[in-house]
Formats: structure tokens, sequence, C-alpha cells
């Protein structure tokens, strides 16, 4: 984006962002136009006393002064030490404070504080509580425009180190965890929504080439809050345990069972910390239900039935999760995690069902990909009377998985390490000529269905 900006900021750059006054200093104008140049070669030392002079005697002039001045003093950062390091560090943050001063369109308040923080924790300069304020500011004035990722998990990192350090209770950093989670999906439903138009177009091979631009910018920014969620799951860490969950929640039921976020949180995070066998965990769904009927307290309600062994019931509380879920991207996710429980199960064909109506919403959800190669490769023993053909189901879990990490490239990695150990367990080219089964086609009459084609030799 900040590429883009500048390249627009180089054709604009004597037109745009200027005030009457300043339009009539042609030495501001002149200046303007040299640093521009110099900083679009990376000549970032020449470009810095002309910016200078802008900068100091006329900030209101373009935007490209604040733009761009970030990338010049970076640089002199880089390769300064000392005082001088330190004189450009106060001047990265008071150019942060100018460009929402005179652009606050342009320069959101979020962005600019994240900034801030994120360069007090670079360089060291900046104490927990210090940072954590000005991500805490930027949090709750600015949420809409908090979009980094870095920021997201210093600002949850900073706080878990002020509560370990006996500054802030143990209910704000579940608070915050969960604010900032929903952040985090905000940002990736956006993107997954991007990701599953343009993957029809990809495997037909049609993308424009903005196209493409678009779709990997999107992919990379949806791997960056994946991987920053699990960096704040890893930080919460043993402070979400059982241990510590069940007496504070139990302390706070009696003032907070009336209050609906707060229960499907509590209840949420006891469901994904494997804590629902414990009867604050009833209580808890059963307040939910009967507060707000949705697609969580139907989840919630479905797992306790499930631990009860009531199977009829739970299939019933999980249909009716996915029925009452109205957000594609959630009811998706909601699909994968049902899925999932019957795959532990075992029952396979259940499983895939729930996980094929989820491929259906989201495209792009590659988990539920691997989820079902997972089962078909589980089933080589049950499907096929022949050892080849036993294994042939290999090929058919390796495509699957292949085809994960095509859709979704958080997982490429995991992806193609599940595709190649599929692949090693299907027949060998001497297998396949042994066999004589080179180009011929494998039924599958278990549950799996369909069939694969044996490679050619």
């Amino acid at each position: 984006m900040e590429k883009k900006t500048i390249m627009f900021l180089f054709g604009l750059i004597g037109f745009v962002g200027m005030t009457f006054a300043q339009a009539q200093n042609p030495e501001c104008m002149t200046n303007l136009s040299i640093f521009a140049e110099h900083v679009k070669v990376k000549n970032y030392d020449a470009a810095y006393e002309p910016w200078k002079m802008v900068k100091e005697n006329c900030p209101e002039l373009n935007s490209a002064t604040y733009t761009l001045g970030k990338r010049i003093l970076k640089d002199k950062i880089k390769k300064s030490s000392g005082g001088d390091k330190t004189s450009y560090v106060n001047m990265l943050m008071e150019i942060y404070d100018e460009s929402h001063k005179y652009f606050p369109n342009k320069f959101k308040l979020a962005s600019v504080l994240s900034d801030k923080a994120l360069l007090k924790f670079d360089e060291k300069i900046g104490s927990d509580q210090e940072i954590y304020d000005l991500l805490h500011k930027a949090f709750t004035e600015d949420r809409a425009n908090f979009k980094n990722p870095k920021a997201l998990y210093l600002y949850f990192s900073t706080l878990v180190n002020l509560h370990n350090s006996g500054s802030k209770e143990l209910q704000l950093v579940f608070d915050t965890y969960d604010n900032v989670g929903e952040r985090i999906e905000d940002e990736s439903k956006s993107l997954s929504g991007t990701i599953d138009k343009l993957l029809p177009k990809e495997e037909a091979g049609s993308l424009s080439a903005k196209e493409q631009r678009t779709l990997k910018r999107v992919r990379t920014n949806f791997n960056a809050y994946n991987t920053i969620k699990g960096s704040i799951d890893s930080k919460l860490g043993a402070l979400a345990d059982c241990a510590n969950l069940i007496p504070l929640y139990q302390k706070s039921f009696d003032a907070k069972k009336s209050d609906a976020v707060w229960l499907n949180r509590a209840a949420g995070r006891m469901a994904n910390k494997d804590c629902d066998d414990d009867p604050l965990f009833v209580q808890l769904v059963e307040a939910l239900h009967q507060l707000e009927p949705s697609a969580n307290s139907a989840y919630y309600l479905g797992i306790l039935n499930d631990k009860k062994g009531n199977s009829s019931e739970a299939i019933k509380y999980y249909n009716e999760s996915v029925d009452l879920e109205t957000d594609n991207f959630k009811k998706a996710k909601t699909l994968t995690r049902i899925a999932s429980k019957y795959e532990k199960r075992r029952q396979y064909s259940t499983a895939r069902n729930y996980a094929q109506r989820a491929i259906d919403i989201q495209p792009s959800n590659g988990r539920a990909y691997l989820l079902i190669a997972k089962m078909y490769a589980n089933s080589a023993n049950n499907c096929g009377t022949t050892p080849f053909e036993k294994r042939a189901i290999y090929w058919k879990a390796a495509d699957l998985a292949r085809k994960a990490g095509r859709v979704d490239s958080s997982l490429k990695s995991a992806a193609a390490k599940s595709a190649a150990s599929y692949a090693g367990r299907a027949p060998s080219k001497t297998d396949i000529f042994n066999a004589g089964m080179a180009g011929k086609t494998i039924t599958f009459k278990c549950w799996v269905g369909g069939s694969v084609k044996v490679p050619t030799l």
C-alpha cells in the first residue's frame, strides 16, 4: 500500500496537499521535488537536507514530507549510533505526530500511535507501560484502523508482561485477548473474502496482473494475521489453563450471568482449553443459551451433549449452530470444528460432509481440505481389496493436501509435508510396473467413493 502511495505522490508531487501560503514558496516546491527524486532511487543521504528544509518551513505542503520522510529517517537511524541515532529517533517520533496533525485523513491515529510504539520497542527506549499506553489508546480510540499485526501482538504481549509484574489484572488480560482476537478475525474475514473471490480465476489461469498483485498482497497479510494469532495464543500460555480460568469465572459468574458477551467469551475459552468437563461450563452454556440463543451457545450445547454421549442431541445442536450463524466466515469455521470432532471419533463420512460444507462456503478453507486428506489416508486399509488398491488412496489424499496449500498459503508448509508423506506411501513406479496398472483407474467402494487414475510410467 505504501509503495502505491509513493508512486502516486511522484506523479502529483507539485499539485496536492499544499496551502496557499506555502505554494508561494518556490524553495519549498523545489526541495520537495529534489528529495522525492532522491528517495525514488534510495539516495537517502542526499534527500535528507532538502527534506528537512521542507519539513521545517512548509510542513503542510504535501503528505510526501511524511510518507517519504519516514523512509529517510529510518535509513539514518539504521546507519547511525549514539547521540546522532537518538536525535534521528526523536525526529521520527515528531514526524509521526506531525503527519497526523497536518494530514489526519491520511495518517490515522491508530497507525501513528502503533508506529510510535513499535519504534520505542525496536529501539529499546520505552518501558512496557509506555508502549502499552500508546497501543491501548490506539486500540480504544481508533480500533477500526488498528491493523498492524506486529502492533496487535505487542499490545497484548506488553499487557501480559505488566500482569506478570503485578500491575494488571488477569481479567483485563482475558478481555484484551478477546478484543484483539476479534480484531484479527475481522481482518482475516475480509482478506479471506477477497481470496475466495479470486480463487476460481487463479485456478482457471485467468487472473489479470493487477489481480495477481492483489492476491499476493492479501495472502501475505492473511498469513501475517494467522502467525500473530498463534503468537498471541502462545503468549497467553498457562494463564488461560483450567486452574486459572475456573476460579476466575466462578468468582464472577453471579455478577456476569446476564452479560451475554462475558458468558460467550468465558464458555468459548473453557471449550478451547478443554475445561468443558467442569460443572461451571454447563452453567455458562445454559445461561448463555437462555439469555441469547446463538450459533456459539448452540455449539457449546452440542459439546455438552457429546460429553454425555447423547450423539443425536449433539448433532441437533451442532446443526442449529450452523443454521443460526449468519456470517459465512464464522459458519465455515464452525463447520470445520464440527468436522474435526467427528474425525477424532473416526466417523469419517459425517466429518467429510461437514468439511465439504465448509469448503463450499469458504473455498480458501485449507484446513477443511487437510482434514479430508487425513481421513482418506487413515482409511487406506479399508478402501481396496489388494495392497495396491489400498495404497492408491494415498494419491487421493496427497492431491487434497496439495490443494489445501494452494488455496490457503498460510498452510503451504504443513500441506506440502502432508502431501509428501501421503505420496511416499502410495505405490512406487516399480509397484505400478509390476502390477501392470499404469494409466488405469481405481474406483473406491468404501466411504471415500470416487476414483483415482494411476500415474503413467
